[in-house]
């Protein structure tokens, strides 16, 4: 989204060039449901990354991901009490009362 899309640049930007050319999304078994989302900074493609290119931010997704994030939309979302990026992922079965993990 471009609130995501936002908040990655301005991430991004502090960081110098040889640190970071964008962000990887993958996911981790873990939680009580199975599966959690991970987005950490990236200095390079590698080998089996899908790239995805939106408003100038690069985003890698994990080879292992890919299947499970195919038509998730990014967001990022701040209230009075939190910011955090957000999956909107269309594959999900289920998800664990705290929400830190899902199941497809």
């Amino acid at each position: 989204t471009p609130s995501a899309v936002q908040k990655i640049k301005e991430l991004l930007k502090d960081k110098p060039d040889h640190v970071s050319v964008g962000v990887k999304v993958g996911v981790r078994t873990r939680g009580c449901n199975g599966l959690s989302y991970t987005l950490e900074y990236t200095k390079s493609k590698g080998d089996s990354d899908e790239e995805v290119v939106q408003d100038g931010v690069r985003v890698f997704i994990e080879k292992k991901a890919q299947l499970t994030l195919l038509g998730t939309e990014m967001d990022y979302v701040e209230d009075k009490l939190s910011s955090e990026f957000v999956f909107n992922n269309p594959n999900i079965k289920g998800t664990c009362g705290c929400g830190e993990s899902f199941n497809i």
